[in-house]
C-alpha cells in the first residue's frame, strides 16, 4: 500500500469513527451560508466557529446554502432550528432605501433565501437565532428597515466595525433585564466583539429591542410572539464561546434548549 493509500485510509478510518460518535438523536439545526469564489472555484461559505459552536450546544449542524424562497419553507420543516448567520451587507432594496456609498454589494441571492428563511421560521414556530447580518436580515424580513453605515449615519465613540481579532471583547452592551437574551446570557451587562458598520434602524412590528451599545445602537432583538421563540443579537458569539466567560454558552445554551422543546413536540424529522 502506497503513502498516499496509506494516507486515505487512515483519514477514512478517523472520519467514520468520527461519524459514529455524533448523536443522530440530536436535533438538527440549519445555519444560512454564502457564496465566494476561491481558487477559482465559487464554494458555499460559513465560518468554522458555528459549526463548532452549535456542536458544542448539543445540536447536529445543517449547512444551508442560498437557495431560491420557494424552497425555504420545505427544507425547515425537516429540521429543528435556524441560525441565520453574519456576512455581507443586506440589499436596502429589500427595505425601500437607495444604496449608501459604503453599503457592500449585495449577495441578492442570499438575501432572497434568508429572508424567506426567515418568514417561514416565524410561520413555522422554528427556534432561530440571528446573528450579526442575522439580526439585520431579520428585522428587514419582518419590515423594518436598517442604519446603512454607523459611522456616516450615527457617529459615535464606539467603534463597531472593529480591527481586532475575533474572538477580543471590545464595547460593552446593556441588556434588558426582562428578556430572553438576559436569561441566556445571566446578565445584564456584558462586553461583546464587534465587527459589522449596520445595524438596525426602525424596528419591526412583533419585535422589541433587548439590548444595546453605549451608543444607542440596536444589540439584541426577540420576538413578542410567546409562539415563536427567536432572539437575534449584533455581535459574533460564536467566536466567545471558549474564552471562559460563560455569556455566549448561555445563549447557544438557550437556544438548544428551545430546540429541543420544539423538536420534541413536533415528532421525528425527515433526518
Amino acid at each position: 500500500m502506497g503513502r498516499e493509500s496509506a494516507a486515505y485510509h487512515t483519514l477514512l478510518r478517523t472520519a467514520l469513527a468520527t461519524t459514529f460518535v455524533i448523536d443522530m438523536t440530536a436535533p438538527i439545526v440549519a445555519l444560512t451560508s454564502t457564496t465566494k469564489e476561491i481558487d477559482g472555484a465559487m464554494r458555499v461559505r460559513l465560518n468554522e466557529a458555528y459549526v463548532n459552536a452549535v456542536r458544542a450546544a448539543g445540536l447536529i449542524p445543517l449547512v444551508l446554502p442560498p437557495l431560491a424562497p420557494n424552497e425555504a419553507e420545505a427544507v425547515l420543516s425537516t429540521v429543528a432550528g435556524v441560525i441565520l448567520t453574519g456576512g455581507e451587507d443586506v440589499d436596502p432594496v429589500e427595505f425601500g432605501a437607495a444604496r449608501h456609498p459604503r453599503t457592500q454589494t449585495p449577495h441578492v441571492a442570499r438575501d432572497k433565501c434568508e429572508l424567506a428563511v426567515v418568514k417561514a421560521a416565524r410561520a413555522l414556530s422554528l427556534p432561530t437565532l440571528g446573528i450579526c447580518r442575522g439580526i439585520q436580515a431579520i428585522n428587514v424580513a419582518l419590515g423594518g428597515t436598517l442604519i446603512q453605515d454607523i459611522p456616516s449615519e450615527r457617529p459615535s465613540a464606539v467603534v463597531h466595525d472593529q480591527d481586532a481579532e475575533r474572538g477580543v471583547r471590545v464595547h460593552t452592551v446593556e441588556l434588558e433585564p426582562d428578556s430572553l437574551l438576559a436569561d441566556a446570557i445571566g446578565a445584564a451587562h456584558i462586553t461583546v466583539n464587534s465587527y459589522h458598520h449596520q445595524a438596525v434602524d426602525r424596528l419591526a412590528d412583533g419585535l422589541r429591542v433587548t439590548a444595546r451599545a453605549e451608543d444607542g445602537i440596536v444589540e439584541g432583538v426577540e420576538s413578542t410572539d410567546d409562539d415563536w421563540w427567536m432572539l437575534a443579537v449584533q455581535w459574533h458569539p460564536e467566536e466567545l464561546v471558549g474564552d471562559g466567560k460563560p455569556w455566549d454558552r448561555g445563549l447557544f445554551r438557550a437556544f438548544a434548549q428551545a430546540v429541543a422543546a420544539a423538536a420534541e413536540s413536533r415528532g421525528p424529522r425527515l433526518f
